[in-house]
């Protein structure tokens, strides 16, 4: 599969902006932040009315964005398809149903122009059940439901999964559910599961109402969201979609600026609380906000495709009409930054995260406090409780995968020697505890733990 390289000054020779007005119509997604660097930011911090094109045949137009917000991804693609909206920014999965369902047209098509964000490991996708569930694998689930929205990134990690692990469709029954119809079921426990899409997991967990069990980092594909372009439409503005994907890199380093502060203006436009955010969009955070599009993901779509077509019959993708990163470069050429160089950089948690601080506190008066060991996390935690101040949130790292995680969901093993490991899933800590004869604990037995310790107490970790 190769990436067109041709000079993207060829597009730019067809197409006219002779119409009093041109639209840019825009279906993204304000409650999946993998978008939010094509979305939401784009929208509120008005970048692309920063980058469009006033001159030359562009002289005398008159932009009219429209931003339409939707749950998934799915529905983008019918009004893509309608031709109601010209973008769309949305999930591998439903990326590649937007391709297909184009090409299956006699005369439409859709380009992949750009990614969003990525992880490296998968994660972003994840199933979560009640918080009191006796249930802590896919395996659990047998015989019982499980809601997902379908024809988005989760249900694609779902029928991944469930092949993976041979689980065929009699064994679990899947039941289409928006993400807040689903995160909803879960908090009144009126469903055995529910998968879904970054942020709505963890939304789950801040809350104290889900507990994951299954994420996508145990599909082995790495995690990605991106932006399509009806085709008719780049042709005729080429010149407007390079200025979207110039927004779309500002917005990626506006976040990267100031993450805290991203972080809490995000919460004011989504409403996703500001410490969910964090987990993803902080330093060692769950996404890596890149718009190039890498050979990796070439390969994923390629196997999701895969999925799609042995689980539900999805029209064929025709890679090479599809992908189309010129808008992108020429974007990055005309900014003066180093396309192949980005292209080439890829963020794996597991390498990446080694060097960060292990565990981190959201105090709300302090901000971000960083410790040296889980071990200091946890003494400060109790501190806190023992003065009366409720912390905002806790952070620590998956000891497998790199991942990020909320302190309180983490599972903790404490080896003899007092060094403490912390895991995403119950069954690599209970391993972990068998291999090294720790003791495994949840937060608030690790947290007493700490009760009175030293102040110094975790100087043994040497982290």
């Amino acid at each position: 599969m190769k990436l067109r390289v041709a000079a993207v000054v060829a597009v730019f020779v067809a197409g006219s902006a002779d119409a009093a007005s041109v639209r840019i119509g825009i279906g993204h997604q304000s409650m999946c932040t993998d978008t939010y660097s094509a979305g939401v930011i784009v929208k509120e911090l008005k970048l692309i009315e920063k980058y469009l094109p006033k001159d030359g045949k562009y002289k005398r137009v008159k932009y009219s964005l429209d931003w339409k917000d939707y749950t998934s991804g799915p529905p983008i693609t019918n009004m893509m398809l309608a031709n109601k909206l010209d973008f769309g920014v949305m999930g591998d999965y439903p990326l590649i149903v937007n391709g297909a369902k184009f090409q299956e047209t006699r005369k439409m098509r859709s380009l992949y122009i750009a990614g969003t964000g990525y992880n490296m490991r998968g994660s972003g996708n994840a199933l979560v059940v009640p918080v009191g569930s006796d249930a802590y694998s896919f395996e659990d689930l047998k015989n019982r439901e499980v809601s997902v929205p379908e024809g988005s990134a989760a249900w694609g990690m779902t029928l991944k999964a469930m092949h993976d692990i041979g689980l065929s469709s009699d064994v679990i029954k899947l039941k289409n559910q928006s993400p807040p119809v689903g995160a909803a079921n879960i908090a009144n426990q009126k469903i055995a599961a529910h998968a879904d899409f970054c942020p709505w997991p963890e939304i789950m967990e801040f809350q104290g109402t889900g507990r994951k069990i299954y994420d996508g980092s145990e599909t082995g594909v790495p995690y990605l969201h991106g932006v399509v372009v009806r085709k008719d439409y780049a042709d005729k503005y080429p010149e407007v979609v390079v200025a979207f994907m110039k927004a779309i890199i500002e917005a990626g380093n506006w976040v990267q600026e100031d993450p805290v502060g991203a972080a809490e203006s995000l919460e004011k436009w989504t409403g996703v609380p500001k410490e969910v955010q964090y987990l993803y969009f902080g330093k060692g955070g769950t996404l890596t906000l890149d718009p190039t599009i890498k050979k990796p993901w070439i390969d994923a779509l390629t196997l999701q495709h895969g999925v799609l077509a042995r689980e539900k019959a999805i029209p064929p993708l025709n890679m090479d009409e599809w992908i189309d990163d010129r808008f992108i470069r020429q974007a990055y050429a005309e900014s003066g930054l180093d396309y192949e160089a980005q292209a080439r950089q890829m963020v794996d948690p597991k390498s990446a995260n080694k060097a960060l601080p292990p565990a981190e506190i959201w105090h709300p008066g302090k901000g971000i406090e960083s410790y040296a060991s889980v071990a200091d996390m946890l003494k400060a935690t109790a501190d806190y409780e023992a003065a009366g101040q409720a912390i905002n949130a806790s952070y620590v790292y998956d000891e497998l995968t790199g991942l990020k995680l909320f302190g309180k969901v983490a599972f903790y093993v404490k080896t003899a020697d007092g060094v403490f490991k912390t895991f995403m899933r119950k069954p690599d800590a209970v391993a972990y505890a068998d291999r090294s004869g720790g003791s495994l604990l949840g937060i608030k037995e690790a947290v007493g733990s700490m009760k009175g310790a030293g102040l110094n107490a975790a100087s043994a970790e040497g982290q």
